[in-house]
C-alpha cells in the first residue's frame, strides 16, 4: 500500500499514544473540578479516539488493519467515506486488478481504467455497481 501504509503506521503510533494517555498524567489545574482531583478518578479519564480515513485506504489494502483496530477496541469511533463500502460491493460484482502507483492516471483514463492506489478498476465495474444499486435506492 506504499505511502498510505507509511502514513497509516504513523497514525497507529499516534493512536497508541492516545490510548496510553490518562488525565492522571497531567498536573492538577487550580480550577480543576473537585471530582477530578482524586487520583483514582483521574486515572479513569482517557481519550476518546476517532479514526478518520478515506475509502482508498480500505480499497487499497488496509481493511484488515482497520478491522483489527475496531474489533479489538483500539479506537472508539470510525469516521469514513462510503467509497470503501461501494468498492467492496464492486469487488463482488467484477474483479479489480493489481497495478502500480506509478501508472499515469491520464493514460489509464483514456483506456477506461481508474486507479485506487495500486489497484486498477475498469469503468465497467462502476457501471455494474450503479446498475445493481439504482433499483435498491429506487425502492427506498
Amino acid at each position: 500500500t506504499g505511502f498510505q501504509a507509511t502514513n497509516f503506521g504513523l497514525a497507529v503510533e499516534e493512536v497508541r499514544r492516545m490510548r496510553a494517555w490518562r488525565l492522571s498524567h497531567e498536573p492538577i489545574a487550580e480550577n480543576e473540578d473537585e471530582e477530578l482531583r482524586d487520583p483514582a478518578a483521574r486515572e479513569k479519564v482517557r481519550c476518546t479516539i476517532f479514526l478518520g480515513c478515506t475509502s482508498n485506504l480500505v480499497s487499497a489494502g488496509t481493511r484488515e488493519t482497520i478491522r483489527y483496530l475496531i474489533q479489538h477496541r483500539k479506537v472508539d469511533c470510525l469516521v469514513t467515506t462510503a467509497g470503501g463500502i461501494e468498492e467492496d460491493f464492486m469487488k463482488c460484482l467484477a474483479p479489480h486488478y493489481m497495478g502500480d502507483f506509478a501508472l499515469k492516471g491520464a493514460e489509464l483514463r483514456k483506456k477506461g481504467i481508474n486507479r485506487i492506489g495500486n489497484l486498477l478498476v475498469p469503468n465497467r465495474n462502476y457501471c455494474l455497481f450503479e446498475d445493481w444499486m439504482t433499483p435498491l435506492l429506487d425502492e427506498m
